[in-house]
C-alpha cells in the first residue's frame, strides 16, 4: 500500500516537471525554434530523448514480464536495433540533412508531390494518436490499481486529464527543448527506479538462486531456432535471425521514416552529431532492455518461479508493480512510479510535439499553399499543441477497461504503417521512375496487406494462412494456429510497397526513355 510520503513524491514531480519544462524550453522566435530547438541540441542529450521516447509504461512493466514468464532471448532484438540505426545514420540522415528539410515526410513531398506527403503525414497522424493514446490509458490501469488498494477512489479519467495536462504545459510552452531536456530527466528517473528495484531484490532472493534460475533455462540469451520446423521460424519472434534481419527492418523504419524520432534527430547541430545520436540510442537501448529483463530475472527468484496465476494475477505485466507496492519501502515505491509516469510522459510529450509539427508543415502549409510568418506560425502551433493534448487526453478517456480489444490493436498499430512508410522511402530513394500514383497505390496497398497478414495465422504447410478477424476464434485456439512473429511486419510491408511500386513504374519505362532521347 502506498504511504503519504509515497504520493507527496508523485506529486512534486508532477508539479516539478511541468515547471522545469517551462524553463528549459526557454523562448522560441518561430516554427524552427519550437520543433527543432533550432538545430542546437547537443547530440547525447538527443540521443536520451530518443530513448526515452521509444520507452513507454508498457516497456517498464512490460519487458520484466517478458523475463518472468520466459527467458533472456528478447534481448536478441536489440542487435537488430542496432543493425537497423547504423543504416540509418549512414544511408537516411543525409539525405534529410542535404534538403535541410523540417519532417521525415518532407522527403516524400520533394520526391513525389504534396499529395503523397500529405499521405504519410495523415497516417503518421493516426498512427500516434491510436498508439500513444492508448499508452496513455495504458499508464492509467496500473496508477488506478494502486490509488484504490492505497484507498483512493480514483478514476482512470482524473489520472488520465493529470498526466496530460501535466505534460502539455511545458510541451506547449517549451517545445521540442523542453521536450528533449525532459526526457533527459525522465530517463534518468525510470532508469534509476529500476537500479533501485535490482538493488532491494538482490537482498530479497534466496541464496542460489542463479544456479536455480540457469537449470531452468531462465539465463538462456540465444536462440537460432534450429529445433522448429520451416514454417515455424517464421511464426517465433525472437529467433536469432529473426531478431536481427526483422529487428533492423524495424529499427530502420522507426527511426528513419517515423517523425516521432526523425524531429529529435533533426534538431541535431549536424549530420555527424545526428548519426551519433541514433547510434548510440541503440546502444542504450540494449542496456536498458537488459536492465528490466534483469528485473524480471530477479523477480522470478523473489517469487520463487510462482506462476501469474498464483500470485493472484491477470496478466505477467503485473507482477513489477505488485512488487513496487509491497517488496519496496515507503518513498522509493513512490519515486519507481513516478518513473512509470514518466516513460508515459516522455512519450506523450514526443507525441504531442511531433503532431503539432507534421500537421503545421506537411498540411497546414502545403493545403494552404503559402509559408506563414514567424510569430502566426508559432502560434499555431502552439495551438495545434494544445488541440492534440485535448484529443489525447479525449481518445485515451474513451476506454473503460483493459480487456478492450482495441488496446491491443493499439499498442501495435505501428505494425500496420511501418512498413508502408519504409517502402514509400527506399521507393523514392532506389527507383527513380516513380511518380506519385506508384508511390501512392504502392503505400495503400502495402498497408492493406499487412492487415490481413495481422489478423492471419499459420495453418499447415498444405493449407498454408488461415484468415481470421478474431485470434481468439475457436478454430485458431483448436488447431494450435500461430500468426507471423511481429518482427517480421515491417520487412513484409517494405517488400510489398516496393515490389508494388516497382510493378507498377514499368508503365514509364518507354516514356522515360523518349524523354531521355
Amino acid at each position: 500500500m502506498l504511504t503519504t510520503l509515497d504520493f507527496v513524491v508523485l506529486t512534486v514531480y508532477l508539479l516539478g516537471v511541468a515547471a522545469f519544462g517551462v524553463w528549459a524550453g526557454g523562448a522560441q522566435e518561430s516554427t524552427k525554434d519550437y520543433f527543432l530547438g533550432g538545430r542546437d541540441l547537443p547530440w547525447w542529450a538527443v540521443c536520451f530523448s530518443v530513448v526515452a521516447t521509444e520507452t513507454s509504461t508498457l516497456t517498464v512493466v512490460g519487458v520484466p514480464a517478458v523475463a518472468y514468464g520466459g527467458t533472456l532471448t528478447f534481448l536478441q532484438i536489440t542487435l537488430g536495433y542496432l543493425v537497423g540505426r547504423i543504416l540509418v545514420g549512414a544511408y537516411v540522415l543525409p539525405r534529410y540533412y542535404a534538403g535541410q528539410l523540417e519532417t521525415a515526410y518532407a522527403f516524400l513531398g520533394d520526391r513525389y508531390g504534396s499529395t503523397m506527403q500529405g499521405a504519410a503525414s495523415v497516417t503518421f497522424l493516426g498512427t500516434r494518436l491510436l498508439a500513444d493514446g492508448v499508452r496513455l490509458f495504458a499508464t492509467a490501469i496500473p496508477l488506478k490499481v494502486i490509488a484504490n488498494m492505497s484507498g483512493l477512489d480514483a478514476t482512470y479519467f482524473q489520472i488520465i486529464l493529470v498526466i496530460g495536462v501535466a505534460t502539455a504545459v511545458y510541451t506547449l510552452v517549451g517545445g521540442i527543448r523542453a521536450v528533449v531536456w525532459m526526457d533527459v530527466v525522465q530517463m534518468g528517473l525510470y532508469v534509476g527506479g529500476a537500479l533501485a528495484a535490482i538493488g532491494f531484490l538482490l537482498g530479497d532472493v534466496p541464496p542460489g538462486w542463479w544456479g536455480k534460475a540457469v537449470a531452468a533455462g531462465k539465463t538462456n540469451l540465444i536462440d537460432l531456432g534450429l529445433d522448429a520446423s520451416f514454417g515455424r521460424w517464421w511464426t517465433q519472434p525472437y529467433t536469432l535471425g529473426t531478431a536481427v534481419v526483422g529487428g533492423a527492418i524495424f529499427s530502420m523504419a522507426s527511426h528513419g521514416t517515423d517523425q516521432l524520432i526523425v524531429q529529435r534527430l533533426l534538431a541535431c547541430r549536424s549530420e555527424a552529431d545526428s548519426q551519433k545520436a541514433v547510434v548510440g540510442s541503440a546502444l542504450i537501448v540494449m542496456v536498458q532492455f537488459a536492465l528490466f529483463l534483469g528485473v524480471g530475472l530477479l523477480l522470478w527468484a523473489h517469487y520463487d518461479g510462482a506462476s501469474v496465476e498464483a500470485l493472484g494475477l491477470q496478466r505477467g505485466d503485473e507482477v513489477f508493480p505488485k512488487y513496487i507496492i509491497e517488496g519496496l519501502p515507503a518513498g522509493l515505491s513512490g519515486l519507481i512510479l513516478a518513473g512509470i509516469v514518466a516513460a508515459a510522459m516522455s512519450s506523450l510529450s514526443s507525441s504531442l510535439n511531433a503532431l503539432a509539427s507534421s500537421s503545421v508543415n506537411d498540411l497546414y502549409e502545403r493545403i494552404s499553399g503559402h509559408s506563414m510568418s514567424a510569430d502566426r506560425g508559432l502560434r499555431v502551433s502552439r495551438l495545434l499543441t494544445l488541440f492534440w493534448g485535448v484529443v489525447f487526453i479525449g481518445f485515451a478517456s474513451l476506454f473503460q477497461d483493459s480487456s478492450n480489444p482495441v488496446v491491443e490493436l493499439g499498442l501495435s498499430i505501428a505494425s500496420f504503417t511501418y512498413g508502408g512508410l519504409l517502402g514509400a522511402f527506399l521507393l523514392g530513394l532506389w527507383h527513380r521512375g516513380t511518380r506519385q500514383v506508384d508511390a501512392l497505390v504502392a503505400f495503400v496497398v502495402s498497408i492493406g496487406v499487412m492487415v490481413l497478414v495481422i489478423f492471419g495465422v499459420w495453418h499447415s504447410p498444405t493449407e498454408g494462412w488461415l484468415f481470421v478477424l478474431n485470434l481468439s476464434d475457436a478454430r485458431v485456439e483448436a488447431a494450435n494456429l500461430r500468426t507471423i512473429g511481429w518482427p517480421w511486419y515491417t520487412a513484409l510491408g517494405t517488400a510489398v510497397n516496393l515490389v508494388i511500386g516497382s510493378v507498377l513504374a514499368l508503365r514509364h519505362r518507354d516514356a522515360t526513355k523518349e524523354g531521355a532521347e
